[in-house]
């Protein structure tokens, strides 16, 4: 080993020997720190703390020196009081990122479930180091998402006069639909809910705590019907604060396997691109086969995975 080798060596232990030193970030003046682990999500830090979806105290670091060895980050629609998801994780030494957990992690029984955004082919590279230590902390892989984005140019089948599409008649008339397509549904977090609750109990959830908060276009909602006027399902075409998304699709069990879906799902993707979008986000379960096929055959690419890891 050449006398340079033993330096640098000798430096690295120094450092890790340094005291550790876990807290939240002071402000946005320290998103720099923060963000000093290369992420996706890492450009949409700083308005999300306009916006409210994070705060700086739902933003950890572990500190040896002014190194950063591990990061925690939480995030909530904006106005709620208590962080909805963990979705930034990274470690450099995974006793720190064990240490940080246990001092970050909001005190009030499970914590919240965890996401990360991965390449298509993050299979290939091992394990990595976040997965490990948050499996230390007794986490598990709840589900693995397909990431699909459509982009302007890709064409969308036009109608085929099977279906006309109109708004829900109100907030009742969808919920309704919401709670019909959950029966057989293959979606991992619906399921888990359904064991918890009655479907009716998951739609008025998801509708209360997701839909009826969306800021874009309530009126871009869209009711599937044949043409005497009976109902076959739905799509909400909306923008998350980030993206325009199809955040939800459903066609109810009795009209099922007669190719709906993706009618649905192209009406929803015309309305949006009707308004010269620049990408449509959306995502389904990797276990999700007709779904996801659905995606493809609408021209939606897999551009990332998701892995959602829970505590419960």
């Amino acid at each position: 080993m050449t006398q340079h080798d033993n330096e640098h060596e000798h430096d690295n232990e120094q450092e890790h020997d340094q005291e550790l030193v876990l807290r939240p970030i002071t402000g946005p003046d320290e998103l720099d720190l923060f963000t000093s682990f290369p992420y996706v999500l890492n450009a949409e830090i700083g308005n999300d703390l306009t916006a409210g979806r994070r705060h700086p105290e739902w933003l950890w670091v572990a500190l040896r020196g002014d190194r950063v060895t591990a990061r925690a980050g939480w995030w909530s629609r904006p106005g709620d009081p208590q962080p909805a998801l963990m979705d930034v994780f990274d470690v450099a030494e995974e006793p720190d990122g064990v240490r940080l957990l246990e001092a970050a992690a909001p005190a009030r029984g499970t914590p919240p479930d965890y996401t990360r955004f991965l390449a298509p082919d993050w299979r290939d590279h091992g394990d990595p180091r976040w997965k490990s230590v948050l499996e230390k902390t007794g986490a598990r892989v709840f589900v693995e998402r397909l990431r699909l984005e459509w982009r302007p140019g890709t064409p969308v089948p036009p109608p085929s006069g099977r279906l006309t599409f109109r708004p829900p008649d109100d907030a009742a008339e969808l919920i309704d639909l919401m709670t019909l397509v959950l029966e057989g549904t293959l979606d991992a977090h619906s399921r888990d809910e359904l064991s918890r609750m009655t479907a009716r109990e998951s739609a008025e959830q998801q509708y209360r705590e997701e839909l009826d908060r969306y800021t874009s276009p309530h009126d871009w909602w869209r009711v599937a019907t044949l043409p005497d006027g009976e109902p076959v399902g739905f799509v909400i075409p909306a923008h998350n604060g980030y993206n325009p998304i199809m955040a939800y699709i459903g066609v109810v069990p009795a009209h099922r396997g007669h190719g709906y879906a993706d009618e649905v799902l192209a009406a929803g993707t015309r309305l949006l691109a009707g308004q010269d979008v620049p990408r449509i986000r959306a995502s389904t379960d990797l276990g999700n086969a007709p779904m996801a096929a659905a995606f493809a055959r609408a021209g939606y690419i897999t551009f990332e995975h998701q892995i959602d890891m829970t505590w419960r």
